[in-house]
């Protein structure tokens, strides 16, 4: 892995929210919008120099190396986004504990993830947020704010289960957002909208522009509607 500093943010005890690729892209979505909502300023770059796959673009082959950058705006550091999850559980541990480095060199107050979990609950469009987080007390004080908590036990795989664990183990206090989603492989942006919802909460900032996820979910639901009719013949 490859670390580039190119700045020092303009941060005081900010708040982390670290988010990598997943199921319907909600994590990756959250990220990019956050971005481009607070018009966030990138300071720091980490690549993986040997990605172990190459994307066939129809004849010919790409291959370039995933790289995940670190942002600021609004007293936030915001890290992940774009495409891709690390290739390997050396790259995984790697990044989880560059985020939790980058948390303590500026003394972050606490850090979020956020992700997708697969639903058979007929939500419509209209997808709940979950909590959990790596301590009981704090789980129990966000859900005093009338934020649900994750129901059942499972696995959070990936960069957005792995990091509230990395966190524990560091003393950081950390929390996971996750959203409904019915299809893993189509963009779920209005799962993107309900965590940046409860994040507006917790975090007391305001995130301007959330209906253009909506607008986002329609362009897909129509997107879908339109594959389905030429499937069926219509």
């Amino acid at each position: 892995m490859e670390v580039n500093q190119i700045r020092e943010p303009e941060v005081n005890r900010p708040i982390v929210i670290a988010a990598m690729q997943d199921m319907g892209n909600v994590g990756s979505i959250v990220i990019d919008f956050l971005r481009k909502s607070f018009k966030a300023i990138p300071f720091r770059f980490v690549r993986s120099n040997y990605p172990n796959y190459v994307m066939d673009r129809g004849g010919y082959i790409e291959f370039n190396p995933e790289s995940w950058d670190y942002s600021y705006g609004e007293n936030m550091i915001l890290f992940g986004g774009g495409y891709g999850q690390p290739q390997s559980s050396e790259e995984l541990v790697y990044l989880c504990n560059d985020v939790i480095n980058v948390a303590k060199k500026y003394s972050a107050q606490l850090i979020y993830t956020c992700g997708a979990f697969h639903s058979d609950s007929n939500f419509g469009k209209n997808p709940m947020t979950y909590v959990t987080t790596n301590s009981q007390a704090l789980t129990e004080q966000i859900t005093r704010l009338g934020i649900a908590k994750t129901e059942r036990p499972s696995y959070i795989t990936g960069f957005n289960g792995s990091i509230l664990g990395f966190s524990k183990i560091n003393g950081i206090k950390a929390v996971g957002l996750y959203a409904e989603i019915q299809e893993p492989q189509i963009p779920q942006y209005r799962s993107a909208r309900s965590i940046i919802h409860v994040l507006e909460k917790l975090t007391y900032h305001k995130i301007g522009g959330i209906n253009e996820l909506d607008v986002m979910g329609e362009a897909v639901d129509k997107e879908m509607d339109r594959i389905k009719r030429h499937v069926d013949g219509e």
